[in-house]
Protein backbone atom coordinates (compact mmCIF):
# COMPACT_ATOMS: atom_id res chain seq x y z
CA UNK A 1 0.00 0.00 0.00
CA UNK A 2 1.83 3.34 -0.83
CA UNK A 3 -0.47 5.46 1.67
CA UNK A 4 -0.85 4.94 5.68
CA UNK A 5 -3.09 7.05 7.74
CA UNK A 6 -3.59 7.04 11.20
CA UNK A 7 -5.98 8.27 13.80
CA UNK A 8 -9.01 7.03 11.90
CA UNK A 9 -11.49 5.90 14.49
CA UNK A 10 -14.74 3.84 15.20
CA UNK A 11 -16.78 3.94 17.48
CA UNK A 12 -18.15 1.13 20.45
CA UNK A 13 -20.82 -0.27 18.65
CA UNK A 14 -19.81 0.91 15.10
CA UNK A 15 -18.55 -2.07 12.72
CA UNK A 16 -15.77 -1.89 10.70
CA UNK A 17 -18.19 -1.94 7.42
CA UNK A 18 -17.80 1.48 7.53
CA UNK A 19 -14.27 1.82 7.81
CA UNK A 20 -14.18 2.46 3.58
CA UNK A 21 -16.82 5.40 4.16
CA UNK A 22 -15.10 6.92 6.96
CA UNK A 23 -11.83 7.02 4.81
CA UNK A 24 -12.86 8.33 2.28
CA UNK A 25 -14.79 11.15 4.79
CA UNK A 26 -11.45 11.97 5.96
CA UNK A 27 -9.77 11.98 3.23
CA UNK A 28 -12.34 13.83 1.10
CA UNK A 29 -12.07 11.59 -1.77
CA UNK A 30 -15.27 9.99 -3.85
CA UNK A 31 -15.28 6.15 -3.44
CA UNK A 32 -14.31 5.59 -6.56
CA UNK A 33 -11.11 7.49 -6.33
CA UNK A 34 -10.30 4.66 -3.48
CA UNK A 35 -8.60 1.80 -5.67
CA UNK A 36 -7.90 -0.82 -1.82
CA UNK A 37 -7.58 -0.35 1.59
CA UNK A 38 -6.74 -2.38 4.25
CA UNK A 39 -6.19 -2.47 8.34
CA UNK A 40 -2.18 -2.51 9.42
CA UNK A 41 -3.09 -0.94 12.85
CA UNK A 42 -5.95 -1.63 15.63
CA UNK A 43 -5.95 -0.67 18.87
CA UNK A 44 -8.27 0.36 21.39
CA UNK A 45 -8.47 3.99 23.14
CA UNK A 46 -10.35 3.47 26.49
CA UNK A 47 -8.99 6.69 27.84
CA UNK A 48 -12.86 8.19 28.64
CA UNK A 49 -14.93 5.09 29.54
CA UNK A 50 -18.02 6.68 28.33
CA UNK A 51 -16.57 7.13 24.93
CA UNK A 52 -14.69 4.39 23.80
CA UNK A 53 -12.83 4.50 20.48
CA UNK A 54 -11.09 2.06 18.16
CA UNK A 55 -8.17 3.39 16.48
CA UNK A 56 -7.31 2.10 13.11
CA UNK A 57 -3.69 2.76 10.82
CA UNK A 58 -4.93 1.95 7.60
CA UNK A 59 -3.40 1.27 4.56
CA UNK A 60 -4.76 2.26 0.97
CA UNK A 61 -4.08 2.65 -2.58
CA UNK A 62 -5.36 5.46 -4.40
CA UNK A 63 -6.37 6.77 -8.54
CA UNK A 64 -3.91 9.43 -9.55
CA UNK A 65 -1.49 8.23 -7.07
CA UNK A 66 0.63 11.70 -8.22
CA UNK A 67 -2.97 13.83 -7.70
CA UNK A 68 -3.55 12.89 -3.84
CA UNK A 69 0.19 13.41 -3.02
CA UNK A 70 0.38 17.75 -3.97
CA UNK A 71 -3.50 18.12 -2.74
CA UNK A 72 -3.10 15.77 0.43
CA UNK A 73 0.76 16.24 1.88
CA UNK A 74 1.70 17.46 3.95
CA UNK A 75 -0.47 15.64 6.75
CA UNK A 76 0.61 14.80 10.06
CA UNK A 77 -1.60 11.94 9.82
CA UNK A 78 -0.94 10.51 6.00
CA UNK A 79 2.24 9.22 5.11
CA UNK A 80 3.57 7.78 1.47
CA UNK A 81 5.26 4.72 1.34
CA UNK A 82 8.22 3.93 -0.65
CA UNK A 83 8.17 0.24 -1.98
CA UNK A 84 10.27 -1.96 0.68
CA UNK A 85 12.94 -4.47 -1.16
CA UNK A 86 12.22 -7.95 0.06
CA UNK A 87 15.17 -9.45 2.24
CA UNK A 88 17.50 -11.70 -0.43
CA UNK A 89 19.35 -14.70 0.89
CA UNK A 90 22.15 -15.62 -1.19
CA UNK A 91 23.06 -19.05 -1.32
CA UNK A 92 25.42 -20.27 1.15
CA UNK A 93 27.77 -23.76 1.24
CA UNK A 94 30.08 -24.17 4.26
CA UNK A 95 32.16 -27.85 5.38
CA UNK A 96 31.48 -26.27 8.70
CA UNK A 97 29.33 -27.95 11.06
CA UNK A 98 26.08 -26.17 12.36
CA UNK A 99 24.31 -26.95 15.46
CA UNK A 100 21.50 -24.85 17.04
CA UNK A 101 21.09 -26.11 20.70
CA UNK A 102 17.33 -25.02 22.20
CA UNK A 103 14.05 -24.96 20.36
CA UNK A 104 12.46 -22.12 22.08
CA UNK A 105 11.57 -18.80 19.83
CA UNK A 106 15.42 -18.03 19.55
CA UNK A 107 16.72 -21.73 18.51
CA UNK A 108 13.45 -21.71 15.97
CA UNK A 109 13.82 -18.62 13.83
CA UNK A 110 17.56 -18.99 13.87
CA UNK A 111 16.84 -22.29 11.96
CA UNK A 112 13.98 -20.76 10.06
CA UNK A 113 16.80 -17.75 9.22
CA UNK A 114 19.47 -20.25 8.03
CA UNK A 115 17.50 -22.02 5.82
CA UNK A 116 16.16 -19.61 3.50
CA UNK A 117 19.91 -19.27 3.29
CA UNK A 118 19.56 -22.86 2.13
CA UNK A 119 22.09 -23.89 5.27
CA UNK A 120 20.53 -26.85 7.14
CA UNK A 121 22.36 -26.60 11.03
CA UNK A 122 21.25 -29.89 13.49
CA UNK A 123 18.86 -28.68 15.90
CA UNK A 124 18.52 -30.25 19.36
CA UNK A 125 16.13 -30.28 22.03
CA UNK A 126 16.71 -31.49 25.92
CA UNK A 127 13.02 -32.15 26.03
CA UNK A 128 10.14 -33.66 23.69
CA UNK A 129 8.22 -33.04 20.68
CA UNK A 130 5.47 -30.34 21.56
CA UNK A 131 2.42 -33.05 21.24
CA UNK A 132 4.23 -35.25 24.24
CA UNK A 133 5.43 -32.30 25.93
CA UNK A 134 1.68 -30.99 26.61
CA UNK A 135 0.64 -34.56 27.69
CA UNK A 136 4.12 -34.15 30.52
CA UNK A 137 2.60 -30.56 31.47
CA UNK A 138 -1.26 -31.54 32.03
CA UNK A 139 0.31 -34.90 34.56
CA UNK A 140 2.34 -31.80 36.16
CA UNK A 141 -0.46 -30.00 36.65
CA UNK A 142 -2.74 -32.71 37.31
CA UNK A 143 -1.06 -34.82 39.46
CA UNK A 144 2.30 -33.22 40.69
CA UNK A 145 4.18 -35.60 38.39
CA UNK A 146 7.43 -33.35 37.38
CA UNK A 147 9.38 -34.42 34.67
CA UNK A 148 12.58 -32.10 35.05
CA UNK A 149 13.07 -32.42 31.07
CA UNK A 150 9.64 -32.37 29.80
CA UNK A 151 7.63 -28.91 31.35
CA UNK A 152 6.28 -25.68 31.02
CA UNK A 153 10.32 -24.32 30.99
CA UNK A 154 11.95 -27.00 29.10
CA UNK A 155 10.67 -28.79 25.04
CA UNK A 156 9.67 -27.81 21.59
CA UNK A 157 8.50 -24.38 21.74
CA UNK A 158 10.78 -23.01 24.90
CA UNK A 159 8.49 -21.38 27.54
CA UNK A 160 6.46 -19.38 25.86
CA UNK A 161 4.39 -22.10 24.57
CA UNK A 162 2.93 -21.77 27.84
CA UNK A 163 1.83 -18.40 27.82
CA UNK A 164 -0.52 -15.97 26.98
CA UNK A 165 1.96 -15.88 23.62
CA UNK A 166 2.66 -11.86 23.50
CA UNK A 167 4.22 -10.42 20.30
CA UNK A 168 4.59 -7.14 21.49
CA UNK A 169 8.28 -5.82 21.81
CA UNK A 170 10.15 -1.84 22.46
CA UNK A 171 12.30 -2.89 19.56
CA UNK A 172 12.29 -1.07 16.29
CA UNK A 173 13.52 -3.79 14.18
CA UNK A 174 12.84 -4.17 10.49
CA UNK A 175 13.07 -7.86 10.64
CA UNK A 176 9.71 -7.49 13.30
CA UNK A 177 7.47 -7.86 10.05
CA UNK A 178 9.10 -11.04 8.98
CA UNK A 179 8.74 -12.55 12.34
CA UNK A 180 4.79 -11.85 12.20
CA UNK A 181 4.43 -13.24 8.47
CA UNK A 182 5.96 -16.28 9.37
CA UNK A 183 4.20 -17.04 12.31
CA UNK A 184 1.09 -16.68 10.44
CA UNK A 185 2.61 -18.57 7.71
CA UNK A 186 2.59 -21.59 10.16
CA UNK A 187 -0.60 -20.75 11.83
CA UNK A 188 -1.17 -18.15 14.18
CA UNK A 189 -3.94 -15.56 13.59
CA UNK A 190 -3.63 -13.36 10.70
CA UNK A 191 -4.71 -10.78 13.22
CA UNK A 192 -1.48 -10.54 14.37
CA UNK A 193 -0.15 -8.25 11.83
CA UNK A 194 -2.14 -5.11 13.03
CA UNK A 195 -3.52 -5.82 16.49
CA UNK A 196 -1.30 -2.95 18.26
CA UNK A 197 -1.24 -5.68 21.54
CA UNK A 198 -0.92 -9.30 19.09
CA UNK A 199 -0.85 -12.55 20.88
CA UNK A 200 -1.07 -15.58 19.67
CA UNK A 201 -2.31 -17.33 22.47
CA UNK A 202 -0.85 -20.93 23.84
CA UNK A 203 -3.55 -23.14 22.00
CA UNK A 204 -2.41 -21.81 19.08
CA UNK A 205 1.07 -21.41 19.34
CA UNK A 206 1.42 -24.92 20.01
CA UNK A 207 0.11 -25.80 16.73
CA UNK A 208 2.65 -22.96 15.22
CA UNK A 209 5.60 -24.69 16.65
CA UNK A 210 4.96 -27.94 15.25
CA UNK A 211 4.34 -26.67 11.83
CA UNK A 212 7.57 -24.66 12.24
CA UNK A 213 9.07 -28.24 13.13
CA UNK A 214 7.46 -30.00 9.87
CA UNK A 215 8.52 -27.15 7.64
CA UNK A 216 12.57 -27.05 8.62
CA UNK A 217 12.55 -31.27 8.64
CA UNK A 218 11.21 -30.76 4.70
CA UNK A 219 14.56 -28.22 4.28
CA UNK A 220 16.77 -30.71 5.77
CA UNK A 221 17.32 -29.41 9.36
CA UNK A 222 17.96 -32.17 11.53
CA UNK A 223 15.90 -32.35 14.54
CA UNK A 224 16.62 -34.24 17.57
CA UNK A 225 15.01 -34.74 20.56
CA UNK A 226 16.11 -35.39 24.15
CA UNK A 227 19.35 -34.53 23.21
CA UNK A 228 20.60 -32.33 26.26
CA UNK A 229 23.68 -29.95 25.91
CA UNK A 230 25.73 -31.19 28.73
CA UNK A 231 29.25 -30.48 27.65
CA UNK A 232 31.74 -28.03 25.17
CA UNK A 233 35.17 -28.88 23.95
CA UNK A 234 37.74 -26.53 22.60
CA UNK A 235 40.39 -26.18 20.53
CA UNK A 236 42.27 -23.27 21.94
CA UNK A 237 39.78 -20.42 22.03
CA UNK A 238 37.68 -22.00 19.57
CA UNK A 239 34.74 -24.50 19.82
CA UNK A 240 35.55 -27.68 18.51
CA UNK A 241 33.04 -29.98 19.50
CA UNK A 242 29.44 -31.05 22.06
CA UNK A 243 28.91 -33.39 24.33
CA UNK A 244 25.31 -34.47 24.16
CA UNK A 245 23.60 -36.38 27.39
CA UNK A 246 26.74 -36.77 29.14
CA UNK A 247 27.75 -39.34 26.63
CA UNK A 248 27.40 -38.32 22.41
CA UNK A 249 30.34 -36.46 21.26
CA UNK A 250 30.16 -35.04 18.50
CA UNK A 251 32.31 -32.19 16.46
CA UNK A 252 30.99 -28.89 16.13
CA UNK A 253 32.43 -25.89 14.28
CA UNK A 254 29.74 -23.23 15.40
CA UNK A 255 27.01 -23.40 18.23
CA UNK A 256 24.37 -20.83 18.39
CA UNK A 257 23.39 -21.27 22.15
CA UNK A 258 19.58 -20.76 22.87
CA UNK A 259 18.86 -22.51 26.26
CA UNK A 260 15.85 -20.58 27.66
CA UNK A 261 16.40 -18.44 31.43
CA UNK A 262 16.05 -21.99 33.16
CA UNK A 263 18.66 -23.80 32.23
CA UNK A 264 20.85 -23.45 35.13
CA UNK A 265 22.75 -27.00 34.25
CA UNK A 266 24.24 -25.14 31.35
CA UNK A 267 24.60 -22.06 32.99
CA UNK A 268 26.87 -24.37 35.87
CA UNK A 269 28.67 -26.36 32.46
CA UNK A 270 29.81 -22.64 30.90
CA UNK A 271 31.02 -21.69 33.64
CA UNK A 272 33.13 -24.68 34.23
CA UNK A 273 34.70 -23.95 30.95
CA UNK A 274 35.46 -20.81 31.48
CA UNK A 275 33.66 -19.12 29.25
CA UNK A 276 32.78 -15.18 30.38
CA UNK A 277 29.49 -15.37 32.00
CA UNK A 278 28.05 -12.07 34.17
CA UNK A 279 25.28 -11.27 36.63
CA UNK A 280 22.15 -9.86 35.14
CA UNK A 281 19.05 -8.03 37.22
CA UNK A 282 16.33 -9.76 36.64
CA UNK A 283 12.53 -9.51 39.01
CA UNK A 284 10.89 -11.57 41.50
CA UNK A 285 8.00 -11.35 43.50
CA UNK A 286 3.97 -13.03 42.67
CA UNK A 287 1.25 -13.45 40.88
CA UNK A 288 -2.21 -11.52 41.11
CA UNK A 289 -5.54 -12.78 39.95
CA UNK A 290 -8.80 -10.97 39.53
CA UNK A 291 -11.84 -11.41 38.39
CA UNK A 292 -11.97 -10.26 34.16
CA UNK A 293 -14.98 -8.48 34.55
CA UNK A 294 -13.63 -6.08 37.48
CA UNK A 295 -10.77 -5.60 35.18
CA UNK A 296 -12.82 -4.69 32.55
CA UNK A 297 -14.79 -2.41 34.68
CA UNK A 298 -11.79 -0.72 36.20
CA UNK A 299 -10.49 -0.06 32.21
CA UNK A 300 -13.75 0.19 30.10
CA UNK A 301 -16.32 1.01 32.57
CA UNK A 302 -18.34 -1.84 31.69
CA UNK A 303 -18.11 -5.29 32.52
CA UNK A 304 -18.32 -6.69 29.07
CA UNK A 305 -18.82 -5.72 25.84
CA UNK A 306 -19.01 -8.07 22.46
CA UNK A 307 -16.79 -5.64 20.44
CA UNK A 308 -14.12 -5.16 23.10
CA UNK A 309 -10.83 -7.64 24.14
CA UNK A 310 -10.56 -9.03 27.56
CA UNK A 311 -9.18 -5.62 29.20
CA UNK A 312 -5.42 -5.79 30.37
CA UNK A 313 -3.14 -3.21 32.10
CA UNK A 314 0.08 -1.97 32.55
CA UNK A 315 1.39 -0.86 35.79
CA UNK A 316 4.78 0.41 37.62
CA UNK A 317 5.87 2.64 40.48
CA UNK A 318 9.50 3.15 41.89
CA UNK A 319 10.15 4.30 45.16
CA UNK A 320 12.38 7.12 45.14
CA UNK A 321 13.99 6.84 48.14
CA UNK A 322 15.39 3.00 47.95
CA UNK A 323 15.10 3.13 43.65
CA UNK A 324 13.26 -0.05 43.85
CA UNK A 325 10.56 -0.66 41.34
CA UNK A 326 7.02 -2.79 41.12
CA UNK A 327 5.77 -3.37 38.18
CA UNK A 328 2.97 -5.65 36.43
CA UNK A 329 5.02 -8.55 34.35
CA UNK A 330 3.53 -10.92 31.24
CA UNK A 331 -0.22 -9.60 32.24
CA UNK A 332 -2.73 -12.26 31.21
CA UNK A 333 -6.41 -11.53 30.22
CA UNK A 334 -8.89 -14.04 30.68
CA UNK A 335 -5.84 -16.65 31.55
CA UNK A 336 -4.92 -18.88 34.69
CA UNK A 337 -1.88 -18.95 36.69
CA UNK A 338 -0.05 -22.42 35.84
CA UNK A 339 2.85 -24.33 37.68
CA UNK A 340 6.02 -23.39 36.05
CA UNK A 341 8.90 -25.80 37.72
CA UNK A 342 11.64 -27.12 35.95
CA UNK A 343 13.49 -28.47 39.23
CA UNK A 344 12.90 -30.78 42.17
CA UNK A 345 11.34 -29.04 45.76
CA UNK A 346 10.84 -25.62 43.82
CA UNK A 347 7.35 -23.94 43.11
CA UNK A 348 7.60 -21.49 40.46
CA UNK A 349 4.25 -20.04 38.85
CA UNK A 350 3.40 -18.14 35.48
CA UNK A 351 0.08 -17.07 33.33
CA UNK A 352 -1.15 -18.66 30.09
CA UNK A 353 -3.99 -17.53 28.36
CA UNK A 354 -5.69 -19.35 25.27
CA UNK A 355 -6.02 -17.66 22.04
CA UNK A 356 -9.62 -16.43 23.17
CA UNK A 357 -8.96 -15.35 26.09
CA UNK A 358 -12.00 -17.01 27.85
CA UNK A 359 -11.64 -17.55 31.37
CA UNK A 360 -13.07 -15.87 33.96
CA UNK A 361 -9.86 -14.58 35.40
CA UNK A 362 -7.30 -11.99 34.78
CA UNK A 363 -3.30 -12.58 36.37
CA UNK A 364 -0.26 -10.59 36.37
CA UNK A 365 3.23 -11.11 37.57
CA UNK A 366 3.62 -8.28 40.61
CA UNK A 367 7.47 -8.04 40.73
CA UNK A 368 10.29 -5.75 42.08
CA UNK A 369 13.57 -5.33 40.48
CA UNK A 370 16.56 -7.37 42.07
CA UNK A 371 20.47 -7.07 41.19
CA UNK A 372 23.34 -8.16 42.48
CA UNK A 373 24.12 -6.36 45.40
CA UNK A 374 21.21 -8.51 46.75
CA UNK A 375 22.86 -11.72 45.77
CA UNK A 376 25.17 -13.27 48.33
CA UNK A 377 28.78 -14.16 46.99
CA UNK A 378 29.91 -12.77 43.53
CA UNK A 379 29.47 -15.86 41.60
CA UNK A 380 27.96 -15.11 38.21
CA UNK A 381 25.28 -18.02 38.89
CA UNK A 382 24.72 -16.06 42.56
CA UNK A 383 21.57 -14.63 40.94
CA UNK A 384 20.55 -18.18 39.44
CA UNK A 385 20.94 -19.47 43.13
CA UNK A 386 18.92 -16.24 44.92
CA UNK A 387 15.77 -17.52 42.55
CA UNK A 388 16.33 -20.87 43.85
CA UNK A 389 16.28 -20.38 47.60
CA UNK A 390 12.67 -18.81 47.02
CA UNK A 391 11.06 -21.28 45.08
CA UNK A 392 12.30 -23.53 47.82
CA UNK A 393 10.53 -21.60 50.10
CA UNK A 394 7.61 -21.46 48.12
CA UNK A 395 7.60 -25.34 47.55
CA UNK A 396 7.44 -25.52 51.46
CA UNK A 397 4.87 -22.88 52.04
CA UNK A 398 3.12 -24.57 50.11
CA UNK A 399 3.20 -28.08 51.68
CA UNK A 400 4.81 -30.19 48.91
CA UNK A 401 3.58 -31.79 45.73
CA UNK A 402 3.93 -28.77 44.11
CA UNK A 403 1.15 -27.04 45.85
CA UNK A 404 1.61 -22.80 46.04
CA UNK A 405 1.25 -20.84 48.94
CA UNK A 406 -1.15 -18.44 48.26
CA UNK A 407 -2.24 -15.50 49.77
CA UNK A 408 -5.62 -13.15 49.81
CA UNK A 409 -4.47 -9.73 48.65
CA UNK A 410 -5.56 -7.70 51.42
CA UNK A 411 -4.44 -10.09 53.74
CA UNK A 412 -1.34 -9.65 52.76
CA UNK A 413 -1.21 -5.71 52.40
CA UNK A 414 -1.76 -6.47 56.47
CA UNK A 415 -5.87 -4.46 56.38
CA UNK A 416 -7.42 -7.93 56.84
CA UNK A 417 -10.92 -8.51 55.82
CA UNK A 418 -10.29 -10.43 52.95
CA UNK A 419 -11.82 -13.51 51.63
CA UNK A 420 -10.46 -16.73 52.08
CA UNK A 421 -8.07 -16.90 48.99
CA UNK A 422 -8.71 -18.48 45.65
CA UNK A 423 -6.49 -19.35 42.56
CA UNK A 424 -6.42 -20.95 39.46
CA UNK A 425 -3.15 -22.56 40.28
CA UNK A 426 -2.92 -26.05 39.08
CA UNK A 427 -1.97 -29.05 41.13
CA UNK A 428 -2.89 -27.03 43.97
CA UNK A 429 -2.68 -24.15 46.29
CA UNK A 430 -2.12 -23.28 50.53
CA UNK A 431 -2.70 -20.37 52.22
CA UNK A 432 0.27 -19.06 53.38
CA UNK A 433 2.02 -15.70 54.76
CA UNK A 434 3.86 -14.50 51.00
CA UNK A 435 5.50 -11.84 53.10
CA UNK A 436 7.64 -14.67 54.80
CA UNK A 437 9.39 -15.96 51.15
CA UNK A 438 11.16 -12.88 50.76
CA UNK A 439 13.97 -10.40 51.77
CA UNK A 440 11.92 -7.30 53.74
CA UNK A 441 12.69 -5.29 51.05
CA UNK A 442 10.94 -7.31 48.00
CA UNK A 443 7.59 -7.23 50.22
CA UNK A 444 7.62 -3.94 51.11
CA UNK A 445 8.28 -2.54 47.67
CA UNK A 446 5.28 -4.83 46.58
CA UNK A 447 2.99 -3.37 49.14
CA UNK A 448 3.98 0.21 48.54
CA UNK A 449 3.22 -0.52 44.44
CA UNK A 450 -0.36 -2.19 45.10
CA UNK A 451 -1.15 0.77 47.16
CA UNK A 452 0.33 2.94 44.07
CA UNK A 453 -1.46 0.70 41.71
CA UNK A 454 -4.51 1.11 43.18
CA UNK A 455 -4.45 4.84 43.00
CA UNK A 456 -3.70 4.61 38.97
CA UNK A 457 -6.87 1.35 38.86
CA UNK A 458 -9.37 2.12 41.33
CA UNK A 459 -10.51 -1.11 42.78
CA UNK A 460 -7.34 -2.65 41.84
CA UNK A 461 -6.88 -3.34 45.96
CA UNK A 462 -9.85 -5.62 46.41
CA UNK A 463 -11.20 -8.32 48.70
CA UNK A 464 -11.42 -10.82 45.60
CA UNK A 465 -7.74 -10.31 44.20
CA UNK A 466 -5.83 -13.60 45.85
CA UNK A 467 -2.13 -13.30 45.20
CA UNK A 468 0.21 -16.90 44.61
CA UNK A 469 4.07 -17.13 44.76
CA UNK A 470 6.58 -17.22 43.77
CA UNK A 471 7.36 -15.68 40.19
CA UNK A 472 11.03 -16.08 39.76
CA UNK A 473 11.48 -16.69 36.44
CA UNK A 474 10.74 -13.37 34.89
CA UNK A 475 14.05 -13.03 33.00
CA UNK A 476 17.76 -14.69 32.60
CA UNK A 477 19.72 -14.14 35.61
CA UNK A 478 22.76 -14.38 33.73
CA UNK A 479 24.05 -13.06 30.85
CA UNK A 480 26.52 -15.22 27.80
CA UNK A 481 29.16 -12.13 27.37
CA UNK A 482 29.00 -11.71 23.52
CA UNK A 483 31.09 -9.25 21.54
CA UNK A 484 29.86 -7.22 18.60
CA UNK A 485 30.24 -10.03 15.97
CA UNK A 486 27.56 -11.85 18.29
CA UNK A 487 30.15 -14.64 19.50
CA UNK A 488 31.26 -15.33 22.72
CA UNK A 489 34.32 -13.07 23.70
CA UNK A 490 36.35 -15.75 24.94
CA UNK A 491 35.13 -19.09 22.73
CA UNK A 492 34.55 -18.59 19.27
CA UNK A 493 32.03 -20.13 17.46
CA UNK A 494 29.55 -20.29 20.54
CA UNK A 495 26.55 -17.75 19.30
CA UNK A 496 25.14 -17.30 22.71
CA UNK A 497 21.28 -16.16 21.55
CA UNK A 498 17.75 -14.92 22.95
CA UNK A 499 16.21 -14.81 26.62
CA UNK A 500 18.11 -17.67 28.20
CA UNK A 501 21.63 -15.81 26.98
CA UNK A 502 20.24 -12.35 28.39
CA UNK A 503 19.81 -11.00 25.34
CA UNK A 504 15.77 -11.24 24.89
CA UNK A 505 13.01 -10.76 27.24
CA UNK A 506 9.29 -12.30 25.57
CA UNK A 507 8.87 -14.11 22.04
CA UNK A 508 9.14 -11.41 19.69
CA UNK A 509 12.67 -9.97 21.24
CA UNK A 510 14.01 -13.75 21.39
CA UNK A 511 13.01 -14.64 17.95
CA UNK A 512 14.57 -11.33 16.54
CA UNK A 513 17.48 -12.41 18.29
CA UNK A 514 17.71 -15.42 16.46
CA UNK A 515 17.19 -14.21 13.64
CA UNK A 516 19.99 -11.84 14.31
CA UNK A 517 22.43 -14.24 15.14
CA UNK A 518 21.38 -16.33 11.52
CA UNK A 519 22.35 -13.11 9.61
CA UNK A 520 25.27 -13.00 11.10
CA UNK A 521 26.40 -16.34 10.91
CA UNK A 522 25.49 -16.35 7.47
CA UNK A 523 27.40 -12.83 6.82
CA UNK A 524 30.68 -14.89 8.32
CA UNK A 525 30.36 -17.67 5.61
CA UNK A 526 29.87 -15.80 2.79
Amino acid sequence: MPFLLRNLTLNLGEGEDLLAEKLCARLSLSRDRLVSFSVARKGVDARQKGRIKFVYTIGFMVADEEGFRRTHLPDPDIEFLAEKSEPRFPRLVTGKRLLIAGMGPAGLFAALRLSEYGLAPALIERGKPVEERVRDVQAFWGKGLLDPESNVQFGEGGAGTFSDGKLTTRLKDPNSDYILRELVRFGAPSDILYLAKPHIGTDRLREVVANIRLHLESRGVAIRFRSRLSDISASGDRLSGVVLNERDEEPCDILVLAPGNSARDTYRMLLRRSVRLELKPFAVGVRVEHPQELINRIQYGISAHPQLPPADYALAWNNPRSGRSAYSFCMCPGGEVVAGSSEEGGVVTNGMSGYRRSSPYANSALVVNVGAADFAGDSPLAGMEFQRSLEQRAFAAGGGGYRAPVQNLLAFLGEGGGAPPFASYRPGVREADLSLLFPQFVTDTLREGIRHFDRKMRGFMTREACLTGVETRTSAPVRIVRGEDLQSVNLKGLYPAGEGAGYAGGIMSAALDGVRIADGIAQQLS
